[in-house]
């Protein structure tokens, strides 16, 4: 385990599973309908070896499931589990993000169509207010889970605020930031 696995940031744990390198590709493929080790190698030009080590630690993570698809000779496919599901909206937020700050030359090379029909942009919202949650809208506040440590200092200094101030409160002088 790297050093982020062993910080109490969920930012840091999520890190420790998804952000070596080469790995949000891989997960990105995967998401697009690319199953076998074969057409993973070759879509991403990466090492055989390089590729098996990033398909085993997703497994382990339970990130990816590996499932036979052939008995003779045994060959496996992979595919996102629930969790591996659950990262693919970050994926996406990564990639408008991409979009807008280092676009390749000629554009977005893929637009994403909702399943209304729609194209669009992924867009982080607040599940209340429907308003986007940014660097400017969003603080955050020491959660039940927080403990002091590597990588929580900022959550450690405010350990007099456990809950997220009411509506009805003034907001803190200044909230902590996840960068």
């Amino acid at each position: 385990m790297n050093r982020f696995g062993e910080m109490h940031c969920s930012i840091a744990q999520a890190v420790s599973v998804v952000a070596e390198p080469w790995t949000p590709l891989i997960l990105r493929d995967l998401f697009l309908g690319l199953h076998r080790f074969d057409d993973l190698a070759e879509d991403l030009g990466i090492s055989r070896n390089l590729l098996t080590r990033r398909l085993e630690h997703l497994v382990a993570a339970g990130v990816v499931e590996k499932r036979p698809y052939q008995e003779r000779p045994v060959r496996h496919e992979y595919v996102l589990t629930e969790a591996g599901r659950d990262i693919v909206p970050a994926l996406l937020t990564l990639m408008a993000w991409g979009d807008r700050w280092s676009t390749p030359p000629g554009g977005p090379p893929a637009l994403l169509v909702h399943s209304c029909g729609e194209r669009f942009t992924p867009v982080v919202t607040c599940p209340h207010c429907g308003g986007e949650a940014t660097a400017d809208t969003v603080s955050a506040v020491r959660g039940p889970g927080a403990a002091q440590g590597p990588g929580t200092m900022l959550l450690a200094a405010h350990h007099h605020r456990s809950t997220p101030p009411s509506p009805a409160t003034s907001p803190p002088a200044a909230p902590p930031r996840l960068n």
